[in-house]
């Protein structure tokens, strides 16, 4: 079995046993266990957690009633402090497989009250999970048209176009509905197909937009920032689905925006932000600004920047807010902690109270469905004098007989696992104690408006242990995006520490960022323990800031039995 120095080559010696190969590049994830689970084909475990059930309610329910008679129920909504945000409701949209969308989501949050807008984030998976009849039904009636919205429209509008959070009717105005406006952040993932999060959201849209083959949309962005959009058939015009079943016009009291996350590696490069931006169009929606197109294969963080920074910002202050606005501090150079979405709770040991399943984003679903198999063998492939490495690795999962199915062609997916050695020096550095046990919970303080208004807040399931938490879900060792640097910098106690923080995440730092962090193979444990010492940052806080560690996925080679 041979494979070249960047490749995983995976098969099966019998039933019991796993066969992996690595390339150099991959060493990192060797250890004497590894967590494991299978995703694609018929044999994915990608399944509901068979111990957890979906706990029921509204997931934009604030507790006040909409009165369906009026329409909008603009007699019921509260009016929003237009001195503090003088641009209104400003929700957000995310569709992430590996929190990256979500990310960008969230920054977004926490700049809005500087900007003058009052921000929520939502996971796309809970605009499809609303399950409040009240506002689904309220939906279906509170356009000004003849016909009804259709369920699936009802049940998007529910959400997209929630009364509580449209500009134009906090006044009390009771015949006028005003509008809602978003943002989208969405990423594609493998070949132009939706994240999980997003799958049932892309569905429903590619009827009601009539465009039926997304996999094959491509397009540029004209002068006015719409998608110039067209499939190998001809153009997007003649690319519908049924007429009965297009709605054009369902949001046609929505504004909107998309950033889409890609890599032009991939044949259908930035397909879910192209459709998405096309679709919502279709439907009626207006256009608040040209789409953004972030290239991970170059330089992701800068496009979305930039964006953000020349597209974005000025396109919402031109149309919403009038005026200069007072300038609000910045957590990065004062000596107060940033908001944090999370809170902690320390519990005793012993105690084995459960986060409900439908908290957990709905990307870290591999936690709860991932099997334990040990490594059981391990060899070098390659002869000395043969530059780089390709390591011969056996998976035993002679134990897991029962849930290990796969087909050839499925993707394994290997939850690697952080050194001990790594997850000690940084719980030294900044004062944890391993063995505590705690509950992540949501934020939910008034005040707090990174807080997202959806079940999916929660990153990973608790309780568990400080040491698990390091562990499993903080990605110590890869570098940090100059983001996560500035987010950092708010918790640097000295001058030094902190300017170099920032400096590294601006745009002048850019290529001193690529030198010292990147290129260097700094992670966020080298420079809480060693290159910035001067960091005090409380666990939640920790957590917030440092990405999570995700699986590697791998193409199984080899058949199921032999």
């Amino acid at each position: 079995m041979m494979a070249s120095s960047n490749s995983w080559l995976i098969e099966t010696l019998g039933s019991p046993t796993a066969v992996i190969g690595l390339g150099a590049t991959t060493l990192l994830l060797f250890g004497t266990t590894v967590f494991f689970f299978f995703i694609g084909g018929t044999s994915s475990l990608f399944q509901e957690n068979a111990n957890g059930s979906v706990a029921s309610g509204n997931v934009n329910d604030s507790g006040r009633k909409i009165n369906v008679e009026n329409g909008c129920g603009a007699d019921k909504i509260e009016k929003l402090d237009t001195d503090k945000y003088p641009g209104g409701y400003l929700t957000i949209y995310y569709g992430s497989q590996t929190g990256t969308a979500e990310m960008f989501a969230k920054q977004i949050a926490s700049e809005g009250e500087s900007r003058g807008f009052s921000v929520r984030v939502v996971d796309l998976q809970d605009v499809v999970d609303n399950d409040n009849q009240e506002d689904i039904d309220a939906a279906r009636v509170d356009l000004d048209r003849e016909k009804a919205v259709d369920e699936e429209g009802a049940l998007i509008r529910a959400t997209l176009t929630d009364p509580r959070y449209r500009d134009g009717i906090s006044d009390g105005e009771k015949n006028s509905c005003g509008r809602s406006k978003a943002l989208f952040f969405l990423a594609t993932y493998g070949e132009g197909e939706p994240t999980d999060n997003a799958t049932q959201f892309v569905e429903i849209m590619k009827g009601k937009s009539g465009i039926s083959n997304i996999y094959k949309f491509t397009g540029d962005v004209d002068q006015n920032g719409a998608m110039n959009g067209s499939t190998s058939s001809g153009s997007l015009e003649e690319t519908k689905l049924d007429e009965t079943l297009r709605d054009a016009d369902f949001l046609r009291d929505l504004d909107f925006a998309v950033f889409g996350l890609g890599n032009k590696q991939y044949e259908h490069y930035n397909n879910m932000g192209r459709f998405i931006d096309a679709a919502l169009a279709k439907c009626g929606g207006s256009r608040i600004a040209p789409i953004g197109l972030g290239d991970d294969d170059d330089d992701l963080e800068g496009d979305f920047e930039n964006w953000k920074e020349n597209v974005m910002w000025p396109s919402l202050k031109k149309k919403y807010v009038k005026g200069d606005l007072s300038p609000k501090k910045d957590y990065a150079e004062s000596n107060s902690l940033p908001s944090c979405p999370y809170k902690i709770e320390y519990l005793k040991k012993g105690d084995d109270r459960k986060v409900p399943p439908d908290m957990i984003h709905t990307s870290s679903k591999h936690y709860f469905t991932a099997v334990d198999c040990p490594i059981s063998a391990k060899r070098e492939l390659r002869t000395p004098s043969d530059p780089g490495s390709t390591m011969h690795i056996e998976v035993d999962i002679s134990q897991r007989e029962d849930c290990v199915k796969y087909q050839t062609a499925d993707n394994l997916g290997i939850l690697p696992k952080n050194d001990s050695a790594v997850v000690e020096a940084v719980a030294m550095a900044l004062n944890f104690d391993l063995d505590q046990l705690f509950h992540l919970l949501p934020n939910t303080q008034p005040g707090n408006k990174e807080t997202s208004a959806t079940k999916h807040t929660l990153p990973f399931p608790t309780p568990c242990t400080v040491r698990e938490c390091l562990e499993h879900y903080c990605d110590l060792s890869g570098p940090p995006r100059r983001s996560d640097l500035k987010q950092l910098a708010s918790y640097a106690k000295g001058d030094i520490d902190r300017k170099a923080l920032l400096r590294m995440s601006s745009k002048e730092g850019k290529a001193e960022y690529k030198e010292k962090i990147v290129e260097s193979h700094v992670g966020i444990a080298d420079i809480v323990t060693n290159l910035c010492q001067s960091i005090e940052c409380p666990l939640e806080h920790f957590i917030s800031v440092c990405p999570r560690l995700q699986p590697r996925y791998y193409t199984i080679s080899s058949f199921s039995s032999v």
